[in-house]
């Protein structure tokens, strides 16, 4: 489509051309008239139906992308006022940056995980958060992305590697970034890590002293990474629509937050487009950082996807993904997309010490990602997860229709709401057929107030396909019913 104009009450240019189809091509003309100030805070937008009109194109289609802007907070919906930009707080200006150039030389160097296995004796199913269906990696397809990798890899790319890492995957993550999550992504903002990790502790590092806020439910290990640099964590309340970053600007001697907005682990439910607001305009107030873990961001099944808070304001959020949960956690790639005034301290401190992955992996991932095969391999992965989702499910509305399961709209893992009281008893009978389960109780931050829900956490992501009725069946015993105590009923009885 050509370039089209709409009438906001002055005219308005939309650029609708470019790759991924009109309702992609609006969202990003609309983003990009917002961010530009083109749209004003408080503007108020035409309806649906008129700028469908004005536009030339489906109803549903500007419908749909007002719906997506509205969540991902660009723009509020309010009964009565009509779709209006978001009223956000300006930005600090900030002096920019001079521009680095570092050069070669052999300065060397989960989101959430597993734990590791402590037991000789292994559970016979493991339904346990962090980790994707191993088996079902692409072996065929990245073994021919690692041969044509090294096949046209330049010469020096077996030399020591830059604090950056490759070029050639840095520059093809910004592009993936900004197609698929809505990332604003320079390759000059992207510095590749081995693994969430240790991303994580290097920005932990680099912030210093002072205080980092964190979800009330998360990562025990994640709060270790951060109190080992030398900050202190601080819980934020976790409700039915994520983090409480209302509660930020009350909070003294924050430095940063640590949030999971796409979908809030272990809980499952996306930060509310009011908290996304609450956490930018906190970011731009104070001259914070938000730290957004896009863990399993690339997953969703029964709703848009909403995109990565970073799009809204990438001076003041710190983007973080990787490829431990759409590929493999072995392979130890993730990435950051930084702030202009985060890179120099973060290449820095990179430069000092063992940090660094392995060039060739890198390679690999970017032909993987240039060739198409991330996405067919995301596309068949979707269907996969969506089905066990919805065979779990199933099973439950069956057999323990007392359950109530939620968290499932996205992601590799449900959360299963139990009664008051049962949780561990039920962990007990789920170890007694055999089951690896986490209960809900076991990522509560110990620092913030008692949590009182029970519930299990269940990872339908994590076992390999022949495994999973088996998995589900196990569970199923392990649950409490209305006549017995949880796993009362033994296997065949």
């Amino acid at each position: 489509m050509e370039n089209s104009w709409a009438t906001f009450g002055r005219d308005l240019h939309l650029d609708l051309t470019g790759p991924g189809g009109l309702r992609a091509a609006l969202l990003r003309a609309l983003r990009d008239a917002v961010r530009s100030g083109r749209l004003a805070p408080g503007t108020r937008l035409p309806s649906s139906r008129s700028l469908a009109a004005d536009l030339g194109i489906a109803r549903n289609t500007v419908a749909d992308a007002y719906a997506e802007l509205v969540a991902e907070g660009w723009l509020s919906a309010r009964q009565g006022s009509g779709t209006r930009v978001a009223e956000r707080v300006l930005p600090r200006a900030t002096p920019p940056a001079a521009r680095r150039s570092p050069g070669p030389g052999p300065g060397p160097g989960p989101g959430p995980g597993p734990r590791p296995a402590d037991r000789a004796d292994r559970p016979r199913f493991v339904l346990t958060a962090g980790t994707p269906d191993v088996s079902a990696f692409p072996r065929t397809a990245w073994l021919a992305a690692a041969r044509r990798a090294l096949t046209t890899a330049p010469s020096e790319a077996f030399g020591y590697n830059t604090p950056y890492g490759r070029p050639e995957l840095r520059t093809v993550l910004a592009d993936y970034l900004a197609r698929a999550r809505g990332v604003r992504a320079d390759p000059d903002r992207i510095v590749i890590c081995a693994g969430f990790i240790q991303g994580l502790a290097l920005l932990s590092r680099v912030l210093g002293t002072g205080r980092l806020a964190v979800e009330s439910y998360g990562l025990d290990f994640h709060r270790a990474v951060i109190t080992r640099a030398g900050l202190r964590t601080v819980a934020l309340p976790v409700d039915e629509r994520g983090a409480r970053t209302d509660e930020l600007a009350a909070l003294d001697d924050v430095r940063a937050a640590l949030l999971t907005p796409a979908h809030q682990f272990p809980t499952g439910v996306p930060l509310h487009p009011d908290r996304r607001a609450a956490a930018i305009n906190w970011a731009r107030a104070t001259g914070g950082f938000i730290l957004e873990d896009d863990y399993d961001g690339e997953f969703r099944y029964d709703r848009k996807p909403v995109g990565a808070l970073q799009g809204l304001d990438p001076d003041h959020v710190v983007y973080l993904g990787t490829v431990s949960k759409s590929l493999a956690p072995a392979l130890r790639l993730a990435w950051m997309v930084l702030p202009e005034r985060l890179v120099d301290p973060v290449l820095a401190l990179k430069g000092t010490g063992e940090w660094q992955s392995g060039a060739l992996d890198q390679l690999t991932l970017a032909e993987f990602l240039s060739s198409g095969a991330y996405d067919r391999h995301l596309r068949g992965m979707r269907l996969r997860y969506r089905r066990r989702r919805d065979q779990l499910v199933a099973a439950l509305a069956d057999h323990a229709s007392q359950v109530r399961v939620s968290g499932i709209a996205a992601g590799l893992h449900a959360v299963l709401e139990l009664p008051p009281g049962t949780e561990q008893a039920t962990l007990r009978a789920a170890r007694r057929q055999g089951l690896a389960l986490d209960g809900l109780s076991r990522f509560h931050d110990p620092t913030a107030p008692p949590a009182s829900r029970d519930a299990l956490v269940v990872a339908y992501g994590t076992p390999p396909d022949h495994s999973f009725a088996g998995a589900v069946d196990a569970l199923l015993r392990a649950l409490p019913s209305g006549e017995q105590e949880p796993g009362e009923q033994e296997p065949g009885e």
